[in-house]
This record gives C-alpha cells, structure tokens and sequence, in this order.
C-alpha cells in the first residue's frame, strides 16, 4: 500500500478515535466550545492535538508487542522507553508520521509483578485471547482497525473482580474494563494565543469554566530540564454495567494539556518560523506518573 494511501487510513483511525473519545467525555466539549466562544481558536479542528494515550496489558498476545503493530504499519517510530517502578508499568512513546499528527504514548501493566490473586484475576480474562488479535486485522482497513480499538477484547469482568483488582492496582481495574478505550488526547497550549499559551495561564482558563484538575504533583507537572510542562483534568465518571448487569460508578477518559518549551538553540528563531522540531519533543517519567492518576480514587473522589 502507498505512503499516501497509510497515511489516509491513519486519518480514518485516529478521527474514529477522537469521535468516540468525545461523546464519553463531557469534558471535551466543554473546553472545545469554551475555546471558541472565548476566540481562542475559530474552531475545535485548529487545535493542536499533543498526543493520544492507550493502556494495555503486559500478557501474552496482548500489551504493547501486539498493540504497537497497528501505529508502526501507519508509519509512526518507536522512541524512548520509560519505567514506572510504583505503578508496575512500562511504556514507549511513538513519533508520527506527520507533524500534523499526535505523538503516541502506550503504557503497559507489567501483570507479572502483582500478587497471585490479581494476575489469577487478570488472566481469567486475557487468557481468552489465544492469539495476537492485531494479526488478524487487515490495517488496511481503517473502519476495521477503529471497531477493534472499540471492541471488547475479553467478557465483560464481574464487579468484585473490578473492586478486588481496585485494590491493589487501580491502572489494572481501568484496563479490564476499558480495555484499548482512549485514555486522553492532549492539548497543545503553546500555540494558542496570548494570554492563553502557558499551561499556567491554560490552568485559570479551564477552572474559571468549572474544570477540575488534577493535583497529584501540583495542577502543572514540570520535567527536570523545565521544557515540557503538563496538567490535566480529572476523569469523569461514568455508570458502567458489569457482568449479572452489576452497575458501578467508575473513573472514564480525561484531557491533558502540554506546553513544550523551544529549545535553548532555536531560541531566536521568531514565532512564525517555530515548527513542532524546534521545541521539546518527547516524554518525562516524572509528569507521567502523576498523570496518570488522573484515573485514580484519589483524584476523582475529592
């Protein structure tokens, strides 16, 4: 298949993606309109979208080994590598194919670290899958590989399976239930407006329009080198059915906001000729581990 042709599958993807993202997430519109209608952007598409995250189960045929298939037939290049000690996990970051396009950044729960009870758990589950699904994807087919990424991988889990994974790991109770959902897209603030384009300044903007944030770390998370700062919103909490029809109230998909600095070398390059090469490109462990307990109870239950 041509460059161009991938290229216009991947569009398909991430546009199935984004869609499904904002009807599970009021939160989204909120700040979209709220942009508009204060002209800070003349529409929601002139918004840069930073990246997208996914989270994914460390076990066989499933977790980033078989994930990552689908974004790397797209064109996208395997970056860094982080470790996340605390939190049991693993991650990569993936550049696109396109400036235009979001980063990817997919974590990976590393299932063999857990107590007995929570991998029995876990494994009731992944363990229906007795091959890589992704190999049975013609990622050709962008209405294919949207469904799939929309799909429920493994039955519907119990609610004291749910609880009891809570407990220990409460990135492994979001993933059994929802699975490859997408976790966050992420604003690019650097390039709006004065007045606007600081995460800082963002911050203020989001709470005067009744935004929560997330405060694991302080409302803005700041990498060592200082050149990418982020924040992001709380998840929104969403009725989700269970087995036996079992109703919970549990934590969905937020939004991130991210400023990358320009690097010191590109420092006198005037604004109009900054492109997303000249600023901090990547990932800091640090932020991330803050970020992610966007999902956590000790956000969401404040």
């Amino acid at each position: 298949m041509s460059n161009s042709n991938k290229l216009a599958t991947l569009d398909i993807v991430l546009d199935g993606l984004m869609r499904r993202y904002k009807e599970r997430v009021p939160d989204v519109g909120v700040i979209l309109n709220a942009m508009v209608s204060n002209d800070i952007v003349t529409s929601a598409d002139n918004i840069e979208n930073d990246h997208i995250a996914f989270r994914t189960m460390g076990v066989p045929n499933l977790g980033i080994q078989s994930f990552e298939k689908i974004f790397l037939d797209y064109g996208y290049q395997k970056r860094d590598h982080y470790f996340f000690e605390g939190k049991k996990l693993d991650a990569w970051w993936y550049s696109p194919p396109r400036e235009t396009d979001p980063r990817i950044f997919v974590s990976e729960l590393r299932v063999n670290d857990l107590s007995e009870e929570s991998q029995r758990i876990i494994r009731s589950y992944t363990d229906e899958m007795v091959s890589d699904p992704v190999d049975s994807l013609d990622l050709d087919n962008g209405e294919q590989v949207d469904a799939f990424l929309h799909r429920p991988l493994w039955r519907t889990p119990t609610a004291a399976d749910y609880k009891a994974l809570l407990s220990e790991s409460e990135y492994a109770a979001w993933v059994i239930y929802n699975r490859y959902y997408l976790n966050h897209f992420t604003i690019s603030v650097h390039n709006l407006p004065e007045g606007y384009n600081t995460v800082a300044l963002f911050n203020d903007f989001l709470e005067k329009n009744g935004i929560r944030l997330n405060t694991s770390g302080g409302k803005i998370k700041i990498s060592p080198d200082g050149g990418l700062l982020q924040s992001a919103t709380v998840a929104q909490m969403i009725n989700a059915e269970f087995a036996s029809n079992e109703v919970l109230e549990i934590s969905g998909s937020y939004v991130e906001f991210a400023e990358r600095k320009v690097l010191p070398h590109f420092i006198n390059l005037p604004p109009a000729k900054i492109a997303r090469k000249h600023r901090r490109d990547g990932f800091e462990a640090s932020n991330a581990d803050k970020i992610f307990e966007s999902t956590y109870t000790t956000q969401t239950l404040k």
